[in-house]
């Protein structure tokens, strides 16, 4: 972590300078006529875009939340490794990691063939595979999650907080006005019930769950089907006889249904999932009234012989499975040629069932993937085209969960023998647990090409790190300080590009070698995209982060030798970066170039973007390779 940039402050570093003539949120000030950007719902998805924006003052964001203020409770609670990943970037992964539950075993039960009435443990399976991340998977109650993004908009420039009690009503959008076209009429759920208010957007994000006004607004359908099949989830403090409770368990038994147990954070509490009764194709759970002692029997009869005797239940509820997903994720219906104003992410676009713990890690990916390409276009560093980008990569990926997590609730929801993936030597929660990790883990997302993401022409440079896939970090050491390190930790939520610079094996950064040639092309050529989309007042390396690596030891290297982008003077005082250099681990976690199939000859530039996913992977001497990728969706800074 950086700080001191432009002069010392005591105190807690993770409390940005307060910019100036931010908006007054005095109690009784006045909710703003235009913002730049309103955001509806304050669950992870509205949360996490919110931080994002936090981060840029200049960019006057809103966000509001029908309910009087944040929840403290209940709904999700998986956090995978790729949301990990994310974390980390936002600030606050090693929180998660100190407070939450990891998921490291998850155990598989069923009937035992000489007692079917009696449950038996048939195999255990590492819940993270060795090397799909350096971030374990944890569960965290959602609303811990909520606090800690709560906690990046109250800290930022911006000071940011959520306007609770107000509701999105309607969107109407002027296609005729070129500012704030959008006009949001927002209804007050609070004191003052009723009472409306209209604010005008440059941009509209829905984040407000299945039932989304904004989507309903710019036309938008949830399409899909329903299991009609009831389930119960409960949070409760509990004692048990059964051995695993302390695991991530799948359990099915002969008749009486399935159950999936959660431990959670804090070493007492569990999450159960259990199955209820099947629905009626018109019926709805919430027409059946169970009620948690009904939920604590049918789990008692589940896991027979063992018994749990239940002391509290913090939280409880009722859903239904089903998979919907609307046809686009913003207001531009098929067919017509303009850019979009309006957007949804979340539940507001794709349900389906909780037990594969995506929903709330996608909901949060998809703000995470609109967040900087909206800071991109208001602060005028891209077209406005670059927004249509949003729903074209999005919708794939929700495309996949809602087929992956059906295929998962139709597993789940079947008795034992009696699903077209029983048979063979594993059972088949296991067996599809298994072949499902890299889906669980939130690994399998992976952009088709674009102007975002390249084609794969150089991959053979970096074979384990594949163009439309997250960066994969890998561990490294810092040259300045001898400081051993995860090389993708060094990434912020601060909408900036990196590229990795690779070097060859003879490079031990000597003036005329690969990585000087490479950042005094970018430092100074005007066909660098670093001297073309740098503003006049911004430090070097506010748009494009250029970071190196060098296959020789720590001992070996002489930072004073690096090339002047490497080493730039930063902020008002002008003072000297030492933390863009690094090389091999030499200390027994990994050699980062074997690891991630980095070609040690030649070397490579990986270049990745603002949310973590690598665009281009190219040779280090392809300059104008590089120009031309960034000139795809970037406008020039205006130089005097």
């Amino acid at each position: 972590m950086q700080f001191y940039v432009d002069g010392f402050r005591g105190g807690d570093p993770d409390i940005r300078d307060a910019a100036p003539c931010r908006r007054d949120r005095g109690q009784h000030a006045l909710l703003p006529e235009k913002v730049d950007v309103l955001i509806a719902g304050c669950g992870p998805a509205g949360l996490c875009l919110a931080a994002q924006l936090s981060q840029f003052p200049e960019i006057e964001t809103m966000i509001v939340e029908p309910k009087p203020g944040p929840i403290e409770k209940g709904q999700a609670d998986g956090i995978n490794t790729r949301t990990m990943e994310m974390f980390q970037a936002f600030g606050f992964a090693e929180t998660v990691k100190r407070e939450g539950y990891w998921v490291n075993q998850t155990a598989f039960w069923s009937p035992d063939p000489n007692n079917p009435e009696r449950i038996r443990r048939i195999g255990r399976v590492q819940d993270v595979p060795e090397d799909s991340s350096e971030m374990p998977h944890t569960l965290i109650n959602q609303a811990r999650v909520h606090e800690l993004f709560l906690d990046v908009m109250r800290n930022s420039p911006s000071r940011l907080e959520p306007d609770y009690s107000w509701s999105v009503r309607d969107v109407d959008i002027d296609g005729s006005a070129e500012d704030y076209p959008v006009t949001v009429t927002l209804e007050n759920t609070g004191i003052n019930a009723g009472e409306t208010k209209e604010v005008r957007a440059n941009y509209v994000v829905g984040c407000d769950g299945a039932r989304s006004n904004v989507r309903k607004a710019i036309g938008g359908q949830l399409h899909g089907d329903a299991a009609h099949q009831a389930w119960g989830v409960m949070d409760i403090l509990a004692n048990t006889d059964f051995p695993d409770v302390r695991q991530k368990c799948l359990i099915t038994s002969s008749n009486e249904g399935n159950i999936l147990i959660l431990p959670r954070e804090g070493g007492y509490l569990f999450r159960m999932y259990v199955e209820l009764d099947k629905l009626n194709p018109d019926e709805r759970a919430s027409s059946r009234n169970f009620t948690e002692a009904e939920m604590i029997s049918a789990a008692n009869r589940i896991m027979n012989p063992y018994r749990i005797d239940v002391k509290q239940v913090v939280w409880w509820s009722i859903y239904e499975i089903g998979h919907r997903l609307t046809d686009r994720f913003d207001d531009v219906p098929a067919g017509e040629d303009r850019n979009p104003r309006v957007f949804t992410a979340g539940d507001a676009c794709h349900t389906h069932s909780p037990k594969a713990g995506q929903g709330m890690n996608v909901s949060m990916q998809d703000t995470f993937n609109l967040g900087w390409k909206l800071v991109h276009v208001l602060q005028g560093r891209a077209d406005a085209s670059l927004l249509r980008s949003y729903s074209a990569e999005r919708w794939t990926e929700a495309k996949r969960l809602i087929d992956t997590d059906h295929q998962w609730s139709r597993i789940m929801s079947a008795p034992p023998g009696k699903s077209e993936l029983d048979g063979g030597d594993m059972p088949r929660f296991q067996k599809q647990f298994i072949e499902n990790l890299e889906f669980t883990g939130g690994l399998a997302v992976k952009y088709d090409p674009s102007a975002l993401t390249a084609a794969s022409t150089h991959q053979a440079l970096a074979t384990g790190e594949e163009i439309g896939r997250r960066f994969h970090s890998a561990p490294v050491v810092r040259v300045a300080d001898a400081m051993q390190m995860q090389l993708g930790h060094i990434a912020e939520a601060d909408g900036r590009w990196r590229i990795y610079a690779f070097a060859e094996a003879k490079d031990g950064s000597a003036p005329g070698a690969a990585i000087h040639r490479l950042a005094n092309w970018l430092e100074t050529d005007p066909a660098s995209p670093v001297v073309k989309y740098t503003r006049e007042d911004e430090d070097i390396d506010a748009v494009i982060d250029l970071r190196a690596v060098f296959q020789q030891h720590f001992d070996e290297l002489d930072h004073a030798d690096m090339p002047s982008l490497l080493r730039p003077t930063k902020g008002r005082m002008g003072l000297q970066d030492h933390e863009k250099v690094f090389c091999v681990d030499h200390k027994g976690l990994g050699d980062i170039y074997d690891m991630r199939g980095i070609d040690r000859e030649h070397g490579c530039m990986i270049v990745v973007r603002p949310d973590q996913y690598i665009a281009n992977v190219l040779p280090l001497d392809a300059y104008s390779d590089l120009s031309e990728f960034f000139a795809g969706f970037l406008v020039p800074a205006g130089h005097s």
